[in-house]
């Protein structure tokens, strides 16, 4: 059976602050500066075979051939990064309001796990996680 890298594309009005939100969680931007100093494509490496793309938001829609995008505040996915304690979940979670993301729930444990959850800038839903297992 083929293996395939996960890439996950969600729009952002403001790439600069999409940068910033990833960097400041300690996340890996790679790739060549554009001129407005974000790389292009703004991929965000969340480990070694999973990322997340910010493609600006008037371009979303070539992508995605004309479909429309959710309304800020609405949640279509939720991109959970599974954690290895809780004290990883709490550090992360501690980090998204200097990133420029917005705190919905913060860590508490869980039936299936210990979790917070949080958007980055543009209202997408993340959540740190560690799962009971």
């Amino acid at each position: 059976m083929p293996s395939y890298d996960m890439v996950i594309a969600l729009p952002t009005a403001d790439r600069p602050r999409a940068h910033a939100f990833a960097r400041g969680l300690g996340l890996e931007t790679p790739g060549d500066l554009a001129e407005d100093g974000v790389p292009e494509p703004l991929r965000v490496r969340l480990n070694e075979r999973a990322s997340v793309m910010y493609i600006p938001t008037g371009g979303f829609g070539w992508v995605t051939q004309g479909r429309a995008t959710a309304q800020p505040g609405t949640s279509e996915c939720l991109i959970s990064l599974q954690a290895d304690s809780v004290g990883q979940v709490d550090e992360l979670v501690g980090r998204v309001d200097a990133a420029g993301g917005r705190v919905v729930s913060g860590p508490e444990q869980k039936s299936y796990g210990y979790t917070g959850t949080f958007t980055d800038p543009d209202g997408h839903l993340w959540e740190a996680i560690v799962s009971a297992i």
